[in-house]
């Protein structure tokens, strides 16, 4: 689970024809459809949702007789590698895994993916769900988990530090961290080595401050030195100056024994911003908190166009390729029907997509999480998806420096843009 998926962004170097298929398909008797064989790659290869796909294939050939499913598992890296060749040839697999985003966009338009738009009832999916597959109001794959970033905290350390509730405004924020520290208590932990966990921030305060349209439209107009991004910056150096983060954290990992989240783990920092596999991460770097833990999402900016019910994060989908049969689009429904999808959430393997379905996850940290989703007003993808992959590595490294105190937030919106502008 943790960020592995959440990491990476797929460089698809795109042939520019058409999509090709994959699926083989066999003259059945008249009357009676031929027979078809599938390619459905994924990417999970450890269990539970390794057998939840398994099973999922068995029970669709059985409805299906004339169908075989043959799946393709493969872990994320590899995943990227094959998906590559295959795509460069114009071609893609029937049914397979994406992050949505820059990469689902570039094979778009290059022709390589089916739009589903008018095959699927989308009325049940969750806003938040579908934000990564959706482009100029047409829909090209459907999501079979979500998850987001917020904050993880210990009830414990509040109550110790006088905070009586988690706060909702950025000033608030600021207000428990420096309640923290009068406390004796190290406000946050923070993975400064691995850059990712702390680029969550800059990315968030863009969202509350400038708005979820500001983030699409730098996508498009590669300009991250408009003044809310700006002033992203200087917001999180308000944080960064007050020292809220563990010592030696520049130097820190995320899950080794001493890193990010055994430090809240074991009681010696207080928060983490990061995503819904916190809890197990916490657990096997550390002690553990228990009960003791809690979760609340990014606070809102007084005075910024963003909302506190806007989430960040990312997730996994479907795609279906351009020429794939149509048993193809047929497995995807079935794979994501809401007795399907209520069954794989209820293993812990997935979050819920769709409306309802909240009450399927048995752990109390998840539901949480997933209760949060379902109300989302709006998602943002995470921004080494969203964006092309070098101005996503960049938006790590800039804050990273940030964070160091070697670069300005005026020097964070200039690199990112640079970069951006050269990738266009």
């Amino acid at each position: 689970m943790k960020r592995t998926c959440a990491l990476i962004a797929a460089v698809v170097l795109l042939a520019g024809c058409g999509g090709g298929q994959t699926a083989t398909t066999e003259a059945g008797d008249e009357g009676s459809p031929g027979k078809v064989t599938l390619e459905f790659w994924h990417l999970a290869t450890s269990d539970p949702l390794k057998t939840v796909y398994e099973q999922r294939a068995k029970e669709f050939q059985e409805a299906n007789p004339n169908v075989t499913v043959k799946m393709t598992v493969l872990e994320n890296e590899a995943y990227k590698s094959k998906l590559t060749t295959l795509t460069q040839s114009g071609k893609t697999p029937d049914v397979f895994a994406t992050w949505g985003g820059g990469v689902l966009k570039q094979q778009v338009d290059a022709g390589l993916i089916k739009d589903i738009s008018s095959d699927v009832d989308l009325s049940e999916f969750t806003t938040a769900s579908m934000a990564a597959y959706q482009f100029d109001g047409k829909t090209y794959a459907l999501p079979v988990d979500i998850g987001m970033v917020g904050f993880w905290y210990n009830k414990k350390h509040f109550e110790q530090a006088g905070i009586a509730e988690p706060p909702t405004t950025w000033s608030g924020y600021l207000d428990a961290v420096k309640k923290l520290k009068d406390a004796g208590i190290t406000p946050i932990a923070l993975a400064g080595k691995e850059k990712w966990p702390g680029h969550y921030y800059w990315a968030y305060l863009a969202m509350r401050i400038a708005g979820l349209p500001a983030l699409q439209q730098a996508g498009v107009d590669n300009d991250f030195t408009k003044p809310e991004f700006v002033q992203a910056g200087q917001q999180l150096k308000a944080l960064v100056d007050l020292e809220p983060f563990q010592r030696g954290f520049l130097g820190a990992g995320y899950s080794t024994p001493d890193g990010q989240a055994a430090s809240v783990a074991n009681g010696k920092a207080t928060m983490e911003l990061m995503g819904q596999w916190a809890p197990t991460v916490q657990n096997d770097a550390g002690e553990g908190l228990g009960d003791d833990l809690g979760f609340f999402p990014f606070p809102e900016v007084e005075g910024g166009k963003g909302a506190i019910t806007e989430a960040f994060g990312g997730g996994g989908g479907m795609a279906v390729g351009a020429d794939a049969p149509q048993e193809a689009l047929d497995f995807l429904k079935f794979l994501t029907n809401k007795e399907n999808h209520t069954k794989a959430v209820e293993t812990g393997a997935v979050l819920p997509v769709l409306k309802g379905v909240e009450e399927a996850v048995k752990d109390e940290n998840l539901k949480t999480v997933a209760t949060t989703l379902a109300g989302a007003t709006g998602f943002q993808l995470y921004l080494d998806q969203a964006y092309p992959p070098a101005v996503g590595s960049e938006v790590n490294d800039s804050v990273a420096e940030l964070m160091a105190g070697t670069k300005t937030p005026e020097q964070v919106a200039q690199d990112i843009t640079e970069v951006a502008k050269s990738e266009s």
